[in-house]
C-alpha cells in the first residue's frame, strides 16, 4: 500500500463498515433513546407533534362531535460535521499498532460525542425543570420525577430516560432500591454490553459524562424524557473517505455526518439542577 496511490475498494469498505460499528458500539450513547427521522433530500426535517383528543357523546342517530386533534410540529436544520486525521505514510513502518484503526475509532467517538451533544443541548431548551437543591439523586426526588411524568400524562411504556452525570450515578448506587437486585433484576439492564443502565421507576437511567456543569462546585444537569418528546434528524448517516495524497505521502481518513437534534414536547422533558 505504501507504494500505491489509491486503496483498494474492498479495504475502504471493510474500513468504513468498522467505523461504523464503532460509532455505534462507542460513539452515542444518547442516538437510540430519541425519535429519529432520516431524510437525505432536504437541508430542514420537520417533526409533528399531535395534540390530545377529547371524547364526547351524540344523540340518538345524531353525528359524532370530531376531537379536532391540533396538530403542530418543528423544524431542525441538519449540522455537517467532520472528524478528519492524517496517517503518515512512512509512519505505518514505525509503529505496532494500527493507524488506521487508531484513525476509526477516533473518528467514530468524536462523531458519536458530537450526536450527544446535539441531542443534550436539544434537552437543554425545554421549559419543564424540576431541580433539587441539596442533596443532589434521592430517593424522594426520584419519586419527584416519576411524579412530575404521571401528572403530564407522559406515556408508561418503557420509553423514559434518565440521563444523569456519572456523580450522580454513584448517588443512586448508595440506594438500596435502585442497587439491589432485589429491587432492579439483571434483566432490567437494557444497555449492559458497552455501557451501564438500569431501568427502574418507570426509567432507563443512563450515565453520561458530557452533561454540563452548572457551577464551580462541579454540581450537575440532569435530563428526563420520553423517546418521543426529542427528535434526532439524519441527513448523511456516518460515513467514511480514506483516500491516499501522493504529495503529501500520507493517507487522510475523513469521518462525517449530516445530522442535528430538536425538542419536540416540553412537557415530555425535563432538565434539572442536581446539587449535592
Amino acid at each position: 500500500m505504501a507504494n500505491e496511490n489509491t486503496i483498494s475498494t474492498a479495504f475502504v469498505e471493510e474500513f468504513e463498515a468498522g467505523i461504523k460499528l464503532a460509532y455505534q458500539r462507542m460513539g452515542s450513547k444518547l442516538r437510540n433513546t430519541v425519535r429519529t427521522r432520516n431524510s437525505a433530500t432536504k437541508n430542514k426535517v420537520t417533526f409533528q407533534k399531535a395534540g390530545k383528543g377529547a371524547a364526547s357523546q351524540k344523540a340518538r342517530a345524531g353525528d359524532i362531535k370530531p376531537m379536532n386533534i391540533s396538530h403542530t410540529n418543528v423544524n431542525v436544520t441538519l449540522e455537517d460535521w467532520f472528524a478528519g486525521e492524517w496517517i503518515d505514510d512512512m509512519d505505518l513502518l514505525r509503529v505496532e499498532h494500527d493507524e488506521f484503526m487508531v484513525a476509526q475509532q477516533s473518528g467514530a467517538a468524536a462523531l458519536g460525542r458530537k450526536t450527544d451533544d446535539q441531542i443534550i443541548d436539544a434537552c437543554e431548551t425545554t421549559s419543564s425543570a424540576a431541580n433539587e437543591t441539596t442533596n443532589g439523586i434521592t430517593l424522594a426526588y426520584c419519586m419527584t420525577m416519576l411524579e412530575n411524568f404521571g401528572n403530564n400524562d407522559v406515556p408508561d411504556d418503557g420509553e423514559r430516560f434518565a440521563i444523569v452525570a456519572w456523580e450522580n450515578w454513584t448517588q443512586l448506587l448508595s440506594l438500596d432500591q435502585f442497587a439491589s437486585q432485589d429491587y432492579v433484576p439483571t434483566d432490567e439492564m437494557p444497555l449492559s454490553e458497552g455501557t451501564q443502565a438500569k431501568k427502574w421507576l418507570s426509567f432507563t437511567w443512563i450515565p453520561h459524562s458530557g452533561l454540563d456543569s452548572i457551577n464551580s462546585d462541579a454540581d450537575r444537569r440532569g435530563l428526563f424524557y420520553h423517546r418521543t418528546a426529542v427528535g434526532h434528524a439524519v441527513g448523511k448517516d456516518v460515513s467514511l473517505n480514506l483516500q491516499y495524497y501522493n504529495t503529501k505521502d500520507s493517507h487522510f481518513s475523513l469521518a462525517k455526518m449530516q445530522m442535528n437534534a430538536v425538542l419536540i414536547d416540553a412537557n415530555g422533558c425535563f432538565k434539572a439542577d442536581l446539587k449535592k
